[in-house]
């Protein structure tokens, strides 16, 4: 039994360090399987005190009422875990020391492997809390929806949606853009850093980089990078003038302006009106290259499977009578059977599988509504597409508008990344994970998993 003396010297001890501030205890999570930092783990105490780790896969302990007792930390994360004792918790105890260091080890229940965020503000956020990467870039802005990435003169270009800023929430309406080197991610293994060269106005501060076209939010989908009869390289992208909820009142083609940074409108391609109430179908969505039979170059636009397709030229993808709509699959199948509708996703050819592959987010899946992704391949762009599986689930959680980075790799790699936006929307009200809500999520696949393909590949 604790003493009366005992109890009020841990009750001054606390209030001291509570007034002179905490050094924390640095807590590392990282995979049982390879060493690698997990990024996205929830450390709760049974206060419900909650702890996130970064990008570095850090934790950092610095509430004064932990230091120098043993306390117990609840491990949840998606698609990571820990095995669950008698009571059915999941997790581990120690005791936190200020500038302490404690290392656990989670194990990996699904088949894509989280590198990191690669969006938002403090990536490295908990491990500068401990005195480490202090020299890590900021990008600028709080959060942002929908990436677009193309390879555009050497670089990837990068292109965002609605963007969070400091001082007010969606501060920028009309699209964010940043270039980095090709590829961006060259280790593919975690903590990921992305070097994002972010477009600027006059005074340094992040802007957007294409003019409104009416009150609402202007956003562009579809960035493609298409050559010209001289071989002159042209990034272009279908752009959508926003009146209400999703829902657009102009239509259009945009092109960037080197010496302006900053997309122009090529054409208006559609406004709302009592005869015309829609838009046409627009290269709006994600793209992929494709070499038909007769050697004809094709850009194919889906999400995540064509639904239109233009010869691979800028004359044409600037002219609408080019445009070819496609019938798209709705629905897959899954390799217990069981059938899959997209929500969206992104496809492209894998040298390494010879195949095209996808990745697709399903619309209503089970448990987490919008946080479920497959993996499936076809021998044809067109499908059919079958023996889909399961690589991640986020629980309650949505992870939408997953995109595939091919940017400046090589297509016969055994790895795949992939990333999509990681928010809060469209799942039942759960608590907002701070830092990551609204951001973008970097994932892995290695092509010669056997859970992945279903054959063993040595």
């Amino acid at each position: 039994m604790m003493s009366a003396s005992q109890g009020s010297f841990i009750l001054a001890s606390t209030f001291a360090l509570a007034c002179a501030g905490v050094e924390p205890c640095k807590v590392k999570v990282v995979d049982a399987e390879n060493g690698w930092p997990v990024p996205l783990v929830f450390l709760t105490t049974t206060h419900a005190q909650r702890y996130v780790t970064d990008n570095a896969g850090v934790a950092a302990i610095d509430s004064p009422e932990l230091m120098g007792r043993e306390t117990w930390f609840t491990v949840k994360s998606h698609g990571y875990g820990m095995k669950k004792d008698g009571f059915g918790n999941a997790g581990f105890r120690f005791v936190p020391r200020p500038g302490g260091e404690h290392v656990v080890k989670v194990t990996r229940n699904q088949i894509a492997k989280r590198l990191g965020r690669v969006g938002g503000a403090g990536l490295f956020a908990e491990s500068q809390k401990c005195g480490e990467r202090l020299d890590a870039r900021e990008s600028g802005e709080f959060g942002r929806d929908s990436v677009q990435t193309a390879l555009y003169k050497g670089r990837v270009f990068w292109l965002w949606g609605d963007t969070n800023m400091q001082n007010y929430p969606l501060g920028i309406f009309n699209v964010t853009a940043a270039t980095t080197p090709a590829p961006a991610f060259p280790s593919m293994v975690p903590p990921v850093d992305p070097p994002y060269r972010p477009f600027t106005n006059a005074k340094g501060r992040l802007c957007g980089v294409i003019e409104r076209q009416g009150g609402g939010p202007i956003w562009i989908f579809g960035l493609v990078t298409v050559k010209d009869a001289k071989g002159d390289e042209h990034l272009c992208g279908a752009w959508s003038q926003i009146k209400e909820f999703c829902t657009p009142e102009k239509t259009g083609l945009c092109e960037w302006d080197d010496k302006e940074q900053r997309f122009k409108i090529v054409k208006t391609v559609w406004t709302r009106s009592a005869e015309r109430p829609k838009s046409p179908r627009m290269p709006d969505c994600t793209v992929s290259r494709y070499i038909g039979p007769k050697g004809k170059k094709w850009l194919l636009f889906g999400n995540p499977f064509p639904f239109l397709r233009i010869p691979d030229s800028y004359e044409a993808y600037l002219d609408e009578s080019k445009w070819e709509k496609v019938e798209k699959p709705t629905k897959i199948r899954a390799r217990d059977g069981s059938e899959v509708t997209p929500a969206s996703g992104q496809m492209a050819w894998s040298g390494y599988r010879r195949k095209y592959v996808a990745i697709v987010q399903q619309k209503f899946g089970k448990p987490s509504g919008f946080g479920e992704v497959w993996y499936v391949e076809s021998e044809s762009p067109y499908g059919p597409w079958e023996d889909a599986v399961k690589v991640l689930t986020h629980d309650n959680y949505t992870f939408y508008n997953p995109v595939i980075h091919m940017e400046g790799r090589d297509p016969k790699s055994p790895v795949l990344l992939f990333e999509g936006t990681y928010t809060s929307s469209f799942a039942d009200r759960p608590p907002k994970t701070p830092r990551w809500d609204y951001t973008q999520v970097l994932y892995r696949l290695d092509l010669d998993d056997p859970k992945l393909t279903g054959e063993a590949r040595r």
